[in-house]
């Protein structure tokens, strides 16, 4: 079957220009909202609905996915369930050899993209480190978390509500428990 994906930002907008690109599809799912996220109720009712053999047609990759992220986890999932993916505009068919080598690089740019920003954000980190300007975040601090640990030590709470009593993360958590443990082995 040939699905069609179509997606405009606000109700206002119309999805006609798309959906006369798209004319040789079997069913359309049309979402009227930002694609910022995948969050979208369309594009997940059409992710449930797609089976093995099928084609999702798109008429432009930014109006499937806004980030590379985002396309190539939507790839992924459409190809886990033997399904392609057409872009129009693009010219992307993951059936054929070609498409699947783009959709490689677009992984590949992806990637680098992201050490890039992982490099710039270390760099940044040092110089303001080195200029006394970077402690790091504020310590999380809960005036309950000796109670709270007792409590949990002795088996009367679950680490789930220990950590929702102090509102904090799973590892926020355990890396004080791992703190307080090695504090207790060193006085004793």
């Amino acid at each position: 079957m040939r699905i069609g994906y179509v997606r405009v930002s606000t109700e206002q907008q119309h999805t006609e220009r798309q959906e006369i690109l798209l004319e040789d599809v079997d069913k359309f799912f049309i979402d009227r909202c930002s694609g910022k996220n995948t969050n979208r109720p369309e594009l997940n009712k059409m992710l449930s609905f797609v089976r093995s053999g099928d084609v999702v047609i798109v008429e432009s990759i930014s109006r499937f996915a806004r980030s590379t992220r985002d396309l190539l986890q939507l790839i992924d999932i459409l190809t886990k369930k033997d399904v392609n993916f057409v872009s129009k505009k693009e010219s992307l068919d993951t059936s054929t050899p070609s498409g699947k080598f783009m959709l490689t690089v677009f992984g590949a740019l992806a990637e680098l993209e992201r050490e890039q920003i992982l490099q710039r954000q270390k760099e940044g980190i040092a110089i303001a480190k080195s200029k006394g300007l970077y402690k790091g975040r504020n310590r999380m601090v809960n005036n309950d978390f000796d109670q709270i640990y007792a409590q949990w030590l002795e088996g009367k709470i679950t680490a789930t509500q220990a950590i929702k009593k102090l509102s904090w993360s799973k590892a926020t958590f355990y890396r004080r428990v791992k703190e307080r443990t090695i504090h207790n082995e060193e006085i004793n």
